[in-house]
């Protein structure tokens, strides 16, 4: 029997290092933002949906997607973030499936779902969580306050660029509220590192 978590955070939670840290403890890890990367590469289908839906201004001189750009778009403008979300969802989710579908049949025992919209996806409806089921929810968690510090340090954008796109998601203490479990990552490595083995355990049953 092959364990599927759902996992997902918030922009500055960690939630890249609670993935590697599921990995290192043996689970397949299926990642949204990879697959995304892949599908939106220059010469794809998507590209050119995402280009024709918001202009020939989101892609660079190379061919390749502008993803500041995009975002600077998306960020501010809610029925933009819909429009994206409409036209990347379904083939995300579509090719997560596959690949959850290939880790079942290779005898998996735990297959964790990367997806940064997770909560916002089921809470809609809508989103490649609509397309996929899972045992649980995991979300990597720290609190608003420290996820903008992280942001202003990882992108250097201003507090209140920080702030935008952190509120252009659901609130943290929301998703927590709507989690399975929850792994604070908002001290250090060490400490998260051993939630995430617990937790392995405890859905394992080990």
């Amino acid at each position: 029997m092959t364990v599927v978590v759902g996992l997902s955070g918030g922009i500055g939670t960690g939630k890249s290092s609670v993935a590697r840290l599921f990995a290192e403890a043996g689970a397949v890890v299926i990642d949204a933002d990879a697959i995304v990367h892949e599908l939106q590469a220059p010469g794809t289908s998507l590209l050119a949906e995402i280009a024709e839906a918001f202009g020939p201004e989101v892609l660079r001189a190379d061919g390749s997607l502008d993803r500041e750009r995009l975002g600077s778009i998306v960020f501010r403008d809610p029925e933009a973030r819909r429009r994206l979300g409409a036209i990347v969802h379904p083939k995300v989710g579509a090719e997560m499936l596959r690949r959850l579908e290939a880790a079942r049949a290779a005898g998996a025992r735990l297959v964790v779902l990367d997806i940064p919209l997770l909560f916002e996806g089921r809470k809609a409806g809508t989103g490649s969580a609509a397309l996929l089921g899972f045992d649980a929810s995991v979300l990597a968690y720290a609190p608003e306050a420290l996820q903008i510090e992280r942001q202003i340090a990882r992108d250097r954008c201003s507090r209140d660029e920080a702030l935008r796109r952190i509120r252009a998601q659901l609130p943290i203490e929301e998703k927590r509220a709507l989690a399975d479990h929850v792994i604070d990552n908002s001290g250090a490595l060490a400490d998260t590192a051993r939630q995430v083995r617990d937790l392995v355990t405890l859905l394992l049953g080990d």
